[in-house]
């Protein structure tokens, strides 16, 4: 006898794709540090670990599309539960760039002698935050815009302009990062020149990771929108992708102002 739900609220069936989702992880990190360190190995198993983890956001976004779109689990209290995660992973993700910024105030508000108490440190040739920071700056100031643009687009009712606008965030997504590696490649500095070059390459590099996991967020939302997915009532996956893309571009700012402008002088 089939049981009656009598409630609004979606129990989510047993699914192996946490535990694929940490393994890839494992391997991924593992091998990261391998690779780096120069075991043998290092670089297979971070190859292993990035495909699986490839692999499991297809299946387990295409489950949750299917539970969104075709299977109805997502009512209004469900969409009230995925809306209140995604604001408290954000905040982790703030929290996240925290600890990188003040590691970078720590070590420029009080520099100490070992680096020649300045800031920069003695030898080190900061980029010119007006020219190819600039460049990056005004490129994801308009990709918000353009994301915002395809968010109304798809209150209104018109895909045609959600498509659109989808479009052009992510081809400046794309140019965001080709732009920051010709910037890494052109940098006089490396990760290994002190405390200035390892805050400078990790807090950079980690928002251009963010950059890529948010391209990937809105390519996504791109083809659910062709399959016309997306509708006034339903389109909290979009929704939580320019929310992300959002705090991407906030990031950003900051470190453009703090670490490009302020640091660089």
């Amino acid at each position: 006898m089939a049981q009656i739900q009598r409630h609004p609220y979606h129990l989510v069936d047993q699914s192996p794709w946490p535990l694929t989702a940490s393994l890839g992880c494992l391997s991924l990190t593992t091998g990261g540090v391998m690779y780096m360190h120069g075991y043998s190995g290092g670089f297979l198993t971070l190859t292993v670990g990035f495909l699986c983890i490839l692999c499991t956001m297809y299946v387990w976004w295409r489950d949750i599309t299917r539970e969104a779109v075709f299977q109805g689990h997502h009512t209004k209290p469900v969409q009230a539960g995925l809306r209140f995660g995604m604001l408290l992973f954000i905040t982790s993700e703030v929290m996240f760039f925290l600890a990188f910024f003040w590691a970078f105030f720590h070590s420029a508000l009080s520099p100490v002698h070992d680096i020649g108490c300045v800031w920069p440190p003695v030898g080190i040739d900061a980029l010119v935050a007006w020219e190819v920071p600039a460049l990056n700056t005004a490129i994801l100031l308009l990709s918000g815009a353009s994301v915002t643009w395809a968010h109304h687009a798809i209150i209104a009712g018109k895909l045609g302009e959600c498509t659109s606008g989808l479009i052009m965030t992510v081809a400046l997504g794309g140019f965001f990062t080709c732009v920051q590696a010709y910037e890494y490649v052109d940098c006089s500095f490396q990760i290994s020149d002190g405390i200035f070059g390892s805050t400078f390459y990790v807090a950079t590099g980690f928002h251009g990771l963010h950059v890529l996991i948010g391209t990937t967020f809105l390519v996504v939302c791109l083809f659910r929108a062709y399959a016309r997915h997306f509708s006034r009532e339903h389109h909290f996956g979009f929704e939580a992708a320019a929310w992300y893309w959002h705090f991407v571009d906030v990031v950003w700012l900051f470190l453009f102002v703090c670490i490009y402008w302020w640091g660089g002088r």
